[in-house]
């Protein structure tokens, strides 16, 4: 499980990432990164702009159309959080990014390894990877 602080779930944190987030699309997994000392002047006010841009936090997305049953979104949802969480904890991911990773369809049918290595692959295009 990821650690609370690693967590994006303030609605005004994903506003941010929606609107000035860059998309990457995978072969069955989709990453929207945000890297925050670039959008500065849309940080919080009430928030220390140090401390807001180093922070990361973590988001993942399986939809309806994935699955109707919520047994396989969940566990995709797992794999995902688990890979990610791997990394923040060997720190082999760069701070200062809010990152969306959004499963598409055929995702469900992949097993871990091939998951893990297209995560890889997104994180390495938006230059997260240490």
């Amino acid at each position: 499980m990821l650690k609370p602080e690693n967590r994006l779930k303030k609605v005004r944190d994903f506003n941010l990432l929606l609107k000035h987030g860059h998309w990457i699309k995978g072969k069955f997994i989709d990453l929207n990164f945000l890297f925050l000392p670039k959008i500065r002047e849309n940080f919080p006010k009430k928030v220390d702009p140090c401390e807001f841009a180093l922070q990361l936090k973590v988001a993942f997305a399986v939809g309806l159309k994935i699955s109707k049953s919520a047994a396989k979104r969940n566990r995709l949802r797992r794999q995902m959080r688990e890979i990610v969480r791997l990394f923040v904890k060997d720190k082999k991911i760069t701070v200062g990014y809010y990152l969306l990773f959004v499963a598409r369809a055929g995702s469900l049918e992949k097993k871990y390894e091939e998951i893990n290595q297209e995560m890889i692959s997104l994180l390495k295009k938006a230059r997260v990877l240490k």
